[in-house]
């Protein structure tokens, strides 16, 4: 029996001990399991301020907590929305996130914020929300300094905004070239427009006498902040109406005036300024300052100097009471004042240019040599700026888009075969080198040569026939088999030694992007045929007008090379003696000829009263010899005796468009009219 009590006693203690670890599992087990409940109703919190889903995230709040504070749920969604899309902001962080369990079985969370808002970072102090269980629900206690740490119940966030203007964009004899701009603006007040057929009468009225579809109308006017006497704007208007027309608006329409980018010059300076457009959702998450709102450069110049023009606003965002005393500052930014920036465009040159290139591909580039001041670069055809501001229909847009002559590129910064005007360069190395000079004559006979039999089917061609041709002569009649002949005499190391003092490969100091200049596609020409291709300026030389312009600078500059610049009064960087004073001086008297001589090629230029040399050239595009391609057309002139411009002007396919020299007149008589 003795053995029998003790094998009870000893069950007994073990049922104690499997019963005490049971209950400890469990309370384990629930302690978990409370743990994962209110890490996940804390992680939706989290989540719901941080997307600004205001709705989703007061949702978590008891209504009692509301009540407290003598107010309901949808009052303060409202409040949220109203001061944080009130002070901009882009996101919110929440950092610092800690849970703590109280006494009395509640949870105390804690936690800061980062704000990105337009104006700037705001971080704030330290917040703290109650989570309350009751009966195994949990909900959060809303009260006033959930919205700001230091906020009381009838506190409020005050901005003070002092915004700026964006700048504007001046050529270089201080003409605005973009600018900020009254326009008219159209608007409708709803509660004037009548009721049912009269309404629809009246808004289809409204859409034929402003071209705006009904059906923009009516969206414009269903949006939710929309009152019967408000003024909806609907549309800016590109072009002023009259007094008299503002007397006959339809009923319900209104003009008013809204401040807006505008460029004076339109389609002529589209692609050297580009257009400023209203903010996008990926600019925002590129730069988180900005807000829906404001608007930003697209392209050209406007993007490349947007910070600078834009400025930035300054702001102070404060807390205050409800007698609009100060209670705390949230954040202070100085105003930053924009620049204007000043060009070194003539804008009325570019403006002949533009109108010269008569809308077909084609581009101007003109500069002062000494500076390397772009004094146009202009493309044909363009898109109207203006439009892109105040907002461009769809059709309108795809007119643009779906244009075979590309509208929106800018031809003065794409590459292209230079053609003849490049066998300047040519003639320069060689003079250099000794391979070329004035003295000798060189016999010639027929329209077209081939070094021996080992170039087979390839031969290169001339346009006149002229059976003895010096350098000169080579020049002004632009003999292609002259120059051909020439690089050979040179061989490629000498030739390519001479085009690598130039500027190819290099990127140039520009706000705007021009591909670099190339001379070939690998390091080596690999054929002769290719050596003298490229000595007249076909092969595979890729080079962008403003580039070519670049290195024709050496003709104007005792050999030396002048880099462009767009912007006033920047330093002027150089590149010495890339070719000889002697060479370079040799070249440019020789292409006066051109010009002063009956025969040559631009002597529709010819002013008795003015020395003025020129280049043409024609860069041939074509899938094989003797068979028919597209011509680009170009010209190259230079002011010989007072040096103060050059300019390069391109036509593409100038059989159906006309050609480089056509293009010139207007142009080339305002350049010495004004810059003698």
């Amino acid at each position: 029996m003795a053995g029998n009590g003790k094998m009870k006693v000893f069950i007994g203690v073990a049922a104690m001990v499997v019963v005490a670890g049971s209950v400890g599992g469990y309370f384990v087990y629930k302690n978990q399991q409370e743990k994962k409940k209110v890490d996940s109703i804390v992680d939706k919190y989290s989540d719901t301020l941080a997307k600004q889903d205001f709705s989703a995230y007061n949702a978590l709040f008891s209504e009692e907590s509301f009540k407290d504070n003598s107010t309901s749920k949808e009052e303060v969604i409202q409040r949220y929305e109203n001061i944080f899309s009130g002070i901009g902001t882009n996101k919110i962080n929440v950092e610092s996130l800690s849970v703590s369990k109280e006494d009395d079985g509640n949870y105390l969370i804690t936690y800061t914020l980062k704000l990105e808002t337009s104006f700037g970072e705001i971080s704030t102090e330290k917040y703290d929300v109650e989570l309350i269980k009751k009966d195994d629900e949990y909900t959060f206690n809303w009260k006033p300094s959930l919205i700001f740490p230091e906020m009381d119940e009838d506190d409020t966030v005050k901005v003070e905004s002092d915004d700026v203007e964006r700048g504007e964009i001046l050529d270089r004899n201080g003409k605005k070239i973009a600018e900020n701009y009254d326009y008219q603006q159209l608007g409708i007040i709803p509660g004037q427009l009548g009721e049912g057929e009269q309404r629809e009468q009246n808004i289809q009225t409204i859409s034929e006498k402003f071209g705006v579809s009904i059906e923009i109308i009516n969206e414009k006017l269903a949006q939710s902040w929309v009152k019967d006497d408000w003024v909806v704007p609907i549309k800016t208007l590109e072009n002023a109406i009259s007094t008299a027309e503002m007397g006959e608006l339809p009923s319900g329409a209104s003009i008013g005036s809204t401040n807006q980018r505008h460029y004076p010059y339109g389609e002529a300076t589209a692609h050297l300024l580009g257009y400023v457009g209203k903010v996008s959702a990926e600019d925002i998450e590129k730069n988180p300052v900005l807000s829906e709102e404001d608007y930003i450069g697209k392209s050209g110049l406007e993007a490349a100097f947007d910070e600078q023009l834009r400025g930035k606003s300054g702001a102070v965002i404060k807390i205050v009471d409800k007698d609009g005393k100060e209670k705390k500052t949230l954040l202070s930014v100085e105003k930053i004042d924009p620049a204007d920036i000043t060009l070194t465009i003539d804008s009325e040159a570019q403006k002949i240019a533009y109108d010269s290139l008569g809308g077909k591909p084609a581009t101007a580039v003109i500069s002062n040599p000494e500076t390397g001041e772009l004094l146009v670069a202009a493309g044909a055809p363009s898109y109207n700026p203006n439009k892109m501001v105040l907002g461009i229909s769809e059709e309108e847009y795809k007119r643009y888009a779906d244009d075979t002559n590309l509208p929106f590129m800018a031809r003065f910064s794409n590459r292209y075969a230079p053609g003849s005007t490049f066998k300047t360069i040519t003639a320069a190395i060689g003079l250099d080198s000794g391979n070329i000079n004035t003295t000798e004559e060189r016999t010639i006979e027929g329209l077209k040569w081939q070094k021996d039999a080992s170039w087979g089917g390839f031969w290169t061609t001339r346009v006149k026939d002229t059976p003895v041709v010096d350098l000169k002569k080579a020049l002004v009649y632009s003999d292609n088999i002259f120059f051909a002949q020439k690089s050979l005499e040179m061989g490629e190391d000498v030739f390519r030694g001479g085009l690598n003092k130039f500027i190819f490969g290099e990127e140039l100091d520009l706000p705007i992007y021009v591909e670099p200049a190339s001379i070939s596609n690998e390091e080596t020409f690999n054929s002769e045929i290719l050596l003298a291709d490229t000595a007249y300026g076909q092969g595979e030389l890729m080079i962008s007008p403003i580039s070519q312009l670049t290195m024709y600078s050496v003709f104007m500059n005792d050999g030396t090379l002048v880099y462009p610049q767009i912007v006033k009064d920047q330093e002027v960087k150089t590149k010495q003696e890339v070719v000889s004073a002697n060479a370079a001086n040799i070249v440019l008297n020789d292409l006066i000829d051109s010009v002063a001589s009956p025969e040559g090629y631009v002597y529709s230029l010819y002013n008795p009263d003015f020395t003025l040399a020129a280049k043409t050239g024609t860069a041939e595009i074509k899938d094989k010899q003797d068979t028919d391609g597209t011509e680009n057309s170009f010209l190259l002139f230079f002011d010989v005796n007072n040096r103060n411009f050059m300019g390069l002007i391109m036509s593409e396919n100038s059989g159906e468009n006309g050609t480089a020299t056509e293009k010139s007149g207007a142009i080339v008589q305002y350049l010495e009219e004004h810059y003698k």
